[in-house]
């Protein structure tokens, strides 16, 4: 009889205990740039009207991000730093990384672009600044474009760090380029949160185009049987949303109504080598 009873409340309590779990907030943890842009609000309401779960952003640079995301802070991350990524997962933080979209990186400046970089490849346009002494605003933050901007720095051989032109922000993307724009200065900043600030802020884009400027976002579940706070379901449910055809149609259509053009471009489910080969729509 007592087996009985057990089992019978049992299969009652599981139905509750599934519903608890699916009305948990969700934990996104993402970086600057998708605030900054705007597109993270988008897709935050968009999930929450399609699932009927509450999230919470924390918003950081990627590098502090993944190091949330590899204490437990978190259910699912969205970033844009692929070599720290690759080693987050190998490392067995997560349980899947996806492409989610890209857009790209672009040196912005004062519309006088007194270093004479308007046109240039990356690597001339890193040296003239040097040359000239013309100040550079860096995030300095361990961000996905803190990191970018340091690889472009190393292929164009330069060292920028410690000269008396280049200063670091430790701040997000749209701080840092009120900076720039304060400074006179340039910055490297991605094309979405520069469409959203750069007109308001008096910069101009004037590197852009240069294939090692793509900037590509992946979306990683945090692994709930490694950190048992972690809402597995709730950061697998946001994951499948990015990716999904209307979590990937919200993306394509963001940015459009205010300038003519998505901030983002879906590319979900594609190989390396599909993605190499798209071109913007």
């Amino acid at each position: 009889m007592k087996l009985s009873v057990v089992v019978v409340l049992a299969a009652a309590l599981a139905p509750a205990c599934r519903s608890n779990e699916n009305n948990r907030e969700v934990i996104v943890l993402t970086t600057t740039t998708t605030q900054d842009s705007g597109i993270l609000d988008a897709l935050v309401k968009g999930f929450e009207a399609s699932h009927h779960r509450k999230v919470k952003a924390i918003v950081a640079g990627s590098g502090d991000i993944l190091k949330q995301g590899a204490s437990g802070e978190g259910d699912v991350v969205l970033t844009h730093s692929p070599d720290a990524e690759l080693e987050w997962m190998a490392k067995g933080y997560g349980t899947s990384r996806r492409l989610v979209m890209y857009n790209d990186f672009l040196i912005a400046g004062p519309a006088a672009d007194p270093a004479g970089v308007k046109g240039l490849a990356v690597d001339e346009a890193l040296a003239k600044i040097a040359e000239h002494a013309a100040p550079f605003v860096s995030r300095g933050d361990q961000s996905g474009t803190h990191a970018r901007e340091l690889k472009l720095w190393k292929a164009a051989k330069i060292d920028p760090k410690g000269k008396p032109w280049y200063r670091e922000t430790g701040q997000g993307q749209g701080l840092t380029m009120e900076v720039a724009s304060q400074t006179a200065g340039y910055c490297l900043t991605d094309r979405g949160t520069f469409l959203v600030n750069g007109a308001r802020l008096g910069l101009t884009a004037l590197v852009e185009g240069d294939a090692r400027l793509r900037n590509i976002y992946h979306v990683m579940t945090v692994d709930a049987a490694k950190f048992p706070r972690v809402n597995g379901s709730g950061g697998k449910a946001f994951a499948d949303y990015l990716v999904s055809p209307e979590g990937q149609a919200l993306i394509g259509e963001f940015g459009k109504d205010r300038f003519a053009r998505s901030l983002f471009q879906p590319v979900a489910n594609m190989s390396d080598e599909q993605l190499a080969a798209h071109r913007e729509k």
